[in-house]
């Protein structure tokens, strides 16, 4: 990486307080600059890094970490502070296999105090380490870095209220930008709104003590009488913030990129006798023009071209399509509504919104109410699909169990981002969905792999007809993959093909059968029979698929899910009840992979085309 007169000299933050304010303002653009040029090779979150620059180094210049622990919501904007901490060196390697993480990870830095890459998180965490340290007797503040998209999480009201009646040091950094993914929706954002637009009291008040201070004999007791009723002249001035009806001390807005406001709302927090929040405004996008234009399209980006600000991407992928043929299914259906957490465009819902407004929601990041919600919908006959990553789908289990199958309602969910995801990483691969949906009671799960494929299933789904219960359509990040003729998925509950009296089966669905497709024609140039089992409806599995394969000596089960409750242990368990005397081995996933390229990691995991391809060799060879 390129050298940087002042960021390469930054090996730890204290060195940030022997800079001068000239000297912070060129070390700003020095990080803007490597911010743009890695994540356009690497890919990552941009938008979202780029207005917290400032805000990370003022951090950094109040507070001592690690002794201070700074938790980062989502963590997607704590590239900044991984610069400061010793990381510039390494930062080539961002998101790379081997490389340093898009998001904080204890075991790569100190200064990582709690990993995160869920929204909404931070304030509960550094409420609990606040509370420890004051157990253990150990010093240092506790301080959350909270996005205002992360606002309509409903676990953050849960931890300030906790947190209001506490004495803990601890302080909340509310990172006003307007923007979570999508624009930001609802109460809170109008709230936050308002806040902002509200300077009266706070110019007044600096107005009035400042003159005080000035009067011979009386101005210093008379400025702290008029202190000492602040909560009179506020309630005449403007109401009370939301945030100090909950306890905290609240001390903004404030520029989130002038150094000097920053500095001085965070000496400030840290003099209260309670948990505080400081309300910092900021752009999102900031110093990148593209960026700041379309802060959407640059929150998680691919590689992209710093020229044009263009993506380098494949053809259209499963997003796209989904979004494409729900806008055609509402078009012939009225009951047909959509659903969105903070995340319409990158689920491919910006086209049902621009078509159908009347039937688009968005409810901010809040995937346990969207559920709830959607359920709602679909009491009095609408016909909702909610369009949702797999990893933040996990927070909604309660919902889904108790508020949609319990009562027999037809929700459908769009699950994007299934199996592995790459260089996103662990907290948010998508690998354990299949294995919660099996516990729901009558819960369908589909796992298309081509385009037509996705368009039937989710048709199937919306039917008047369709069964009233959960259904889930899950779909990996990317583009569909080709798959030979001889191949091609039917709409059966599953596909049986290769060959039909091979004494090695191969059972997968999903992604995976691309590659059992390329293994299998590989085994067919040599002469090596195998046969192949798709599973199109993963949940409830069918009988039929077990005792298609009963005749085959040796199965095995390609899974890109956990192995513990996933489909492959209860086609297991199908076989033994179906009274299978052969070999089954199940190839599937354990513990919380890493991040890496999607190819390198399913060729660690062996579940590639190559190791199927050995393992029906092996199996051959061995017979």
């Amino acid at each position: 990486m390129e050298g940087l007169p002042l960021l390469t000299s930054i090996t730890n933050p204290e060195l940030l307080r022997s800079l001068s304010p000239g000297e912070l303002s060129l070390l700003a653009a020095e990080i803007r600059q490597v911010l743009t040029n890695t994540v356009s090779r690497n890919g990552g979150h941009l938008a979202s890094n780029l207005g917290v620059v400032e805000l990370t180094i003022a951090l950094h210049l109040c507070f001592q970490s690690p002794q201070d622990a700074l938790v980062w919501d989502v963590s997607h904007q704590s590239y900044t502070h991984k610069l400061l901490t010793g990381r510039y060196g390494c930062f080539a390697t961002l998101r790379q296999s081997g490389g340093i993480s898009g998001f904080t990870d204890p075991a790569e830095s100190v200064h990582d105090f709690f990993r995160t890459g869920h929204a909404g998180t931070s304030v509960s965490a550094a409420l609990g380490i606040a509370e420890a340290k004051r157990i253990r007797g150990e010093s240092g503040y506790s301080v959350a870095i909270l996005g205002d998209g992360a606002s309509t999480c409903g676990l953050v009201y849960e931890a300030m209220n906790n947190a209001g009646r506490s004495e803990a040091k601890m302080i909340v950094i509310l990172n006003d930008n307007e923007m979570s993914i999508s624009r930001n929706v609802g109460g809170v954002s109008r709230y936050l709104g308002h806040v902002r637009s509200q300077p009266l009291y706070r110019i007044t008040k600096r107005r009035v003590e400042r003159g005080l201070r000035h009067i011979p004999g009386v101005g210093g007791s008379m400025a702290k009488g008029v202190r000492r009723v602040k909560g009179f002249v506020k309630r005449i001035l403007t109401n009370t913030t939301l945030f100090e009806d909950l306890g905290f001390a609240y001390i903004g807005p404030v520029d989130g990129h002038d150094f000097s406001q920053l500095h001085a709302a965070f000496e400030s927090a840290k003099l209260t006798p309670r948990p505080a929040l400081v309300h910092v405004c900021t752009t999102k996008g900031k110093g990148y023009g593209f960026a700041e234009q379309s802060p959407e399209s640059f929150h998680g980006v691919p590689q992209f071209d710093l020229e044009t600000g263009e993506p380098i991407a494949c053809g259209r992928s499963f997003s796209a399509i989904f979004g494409e043929a729900l806008c055609d299914l509402a078009a012939r259906d009225t009951s047909i509504c959509a659903i969105t957490a903070a995340m319409g465009i990158s689920t491919g819902l910006q086209a049902f919104e621009a078509r159908y407004p009347e039937r688009f929601f968005d409810v901010g990041i809040a995937e346990s109410h969207a559920v709830t919600f959607a359920a709602g919908l679909a009491r009095l006959g609408c016909r909702p699909v909610f369009a949702v990553y797999s990893t933040f789908l996990q927070r909604s289990y309660g919902q889904l169990l108790h508020d949609a199958a319990l009562q027999g309602l037809p929700l459908v969910l769009m699950v994007d981002r299934a199996g592995f995801v790459g260089e996103d990483g662990a907290t948010h691969h998508g690998l354990y969905d299949v294995a919660f949906c099996a516990s729901i009671p009558g819960a369908v799960v589909y796992a298309p792999v081509t385009e037509q494929e996705l368009r039937t299933c989710l048709g199937n789904a919306l039917l008047p007809a369709a069964p009233a219960i959960p259904i889930f359509i899950r779909v990996p990040r990317g583009c569909p993959a080709e798959i030979p003729a001889r191949y091609q998925p039917t709409n059966a509950p599953f596909d049986c093909c290769g060959e039909a009296s091979a004494a090695v089966a191969v059972v997968t669905y999903g992604r995976l059968f691309a590659a059992a497709c390329e293994a299998a024609e590989k085994l067919r140039a040599q002469e090596l029979p195998v046969k192949i089992l798709k599973l199109n409806c993963v949940l409830p599995l069918a009988n039929e698929a077990a005792r298609a394969v009963l005749t085959c000596a040796v199965i095995h089960f390609f899974e890109e899910g956990t192995r513990g409750g996933g489909a492959g242990e209860r086609f297991g368990a199908l076989l033994l009840d179906a009274g299978y005397r052969g070999r089954y081995v199940l190839h599937a996933v354990d513990g919380f992979p890493r991040h890496a390229p999607v190819a390198e990691l399913l060729r660690e995991y062996g579940l590639d085309a190559e190791a199927m391809q050995s393992a029906v060799m092996g199996e051959i060879t061995r017979g």
